[in-house]
């Protein structure tokens, strides 16, 4: 510094004034520094994040969304943490352009996806975890590289899940049921951590078996569709000539059991009929008698045709009767 020039500090910038100068050059000189602090003052919170304050380095108070003022000259700096935001880590690869034609990089993030599964099977998994900051004081201050440590307690949570399923759960049916029991865990293991995060959805991408096997794989896939269909097509032979055989079964069945009630019922009903009989001939057995030979011969005169009524007591009266064949009724 020379002995004519005085330096005055603003911020981080050095000025150097001449000592000659005027006051008019130090009063703007005055107001510049102002103006440098009323713009450090004032800061804004969007409407998705938090303000977290600290003075010299220690932690003072949160401030929610809109215009607020601070210590001026780094004696309070601010962090603005979106915890409204929903936020995201990709696993076993990397969205390289968004938007209506999205593409992804693979490539390099296969240490990420090759996992080996409960059946001693490998498989590559992608996946994608979902959270939320919670709480900002922790996740800034509690967890030193709080996200590159989530990123490991999310590997480790998602291999060792995994090693608990077999393989062809981990590539079909069994997506759903690792998604939850990862949710679960790494909600687990954030909460011990104290990182200030929540999961909110835990997805398996896409999960393949790996690439030099993959035409193996194939063949097996194709293999167990053609025995799925064949089972189907069994199934619906199955079904189709089954039933129908039970039904005439059935059928059959219930024709019997009709004709037996059928001919016990009528069994029953002569039986009782003719017990009432008796009853009415032990009572009154001439009557009876007579009413059962009166009944009898009702039925059977209208089928007996031409009829010839004689007194017993006449005599010669077959030389009336026309007898010849022609006056025969038969």
């Amino acid at each position: 510094m020379g002995r004519n020039e005085t330096i005055i500090t603003i911020g981080n910038e050095r000025i150097k004034i001449p000592m000659g100068t005027n006051l008019l050059l130090l009063l703007a000189g005055a107001a510049l520094l102002l103006l440098v602090g009323a713009k450090q003052t004032m800061f804004t919170i969007r409407p998705e994040e938090q303000g977290i304050l600290l003075r010299f380095g220690k932690y003072v108070r949160t401030v929610d969304p809109g215009l607020h003022f601070k210590l001026p000259f780094g004696v309070e700096d601010v962090f603005k943490v979106p915890v409204q935001r929903q936020l995201k880590q990709e696993f076993g690869f990397r969205t390289a352009k968004s938007g209506s034609e999205t593409q992804y990089v693979k490539r390099g993030y296969e240490g990420e996806s090759l996992m080996l599964t409960g059946d001693l099977n490998s498989a590559d998994v992608e996946w994608v975890v979902q959270y939320r900051i919670t709480d900002p004081v922790l996740f800034l201050f509690n967890v030193r590289s709080v996200e590159s440590t989530f990123r490991d307690i999310s590997e480790a949570t998602m291999r060792e899940i995994v090693g608990d399923h077999s393989v062809d759960e981990v590539i079909t049916w069994g997506k759903e049921q690792i998604n939850q029991e990862v949710n679960e865990k790494l909600q687990e293991r954030c909460e011990q951590y104290e990182t200030g995060i929540t999961i909110q959805v835990v997805l398996l991408q896409d999960v393949n078996a790996p690439p030099p096997v993959q035409p193996s794989w194939n063949e097996v896939n194709a293999a167990e569709q053609e025995k799925d269909q064949l089972v189907n097509q069994a199934k619906t032979k199955y079904n189709a000539e089954v039933p129908q055989a039970q039904g005439e079964a059935s059928q059959v069945i219930k024709e019997a059991e009709g004709y037996d009630l059928e001919r016990v019922n009528h069994a029953l009903g002569d039986r009782e009929k003719f017990i009432q009989v008796y009853e009415q001939y032990r009572r009154a057995r001439e009557v009876t008698r007579r009413r059962i030979y009166l009944e009898t011969m009702t039925e059977i005169m209208p089928k007996a045709g031409r009829k010839i009524i004689v007194d017993e007591a006449e005599k010669g009266i077959i030389r009336f009767l026309n007898l010849s064949e022609e006056g025969v009724v038969k």
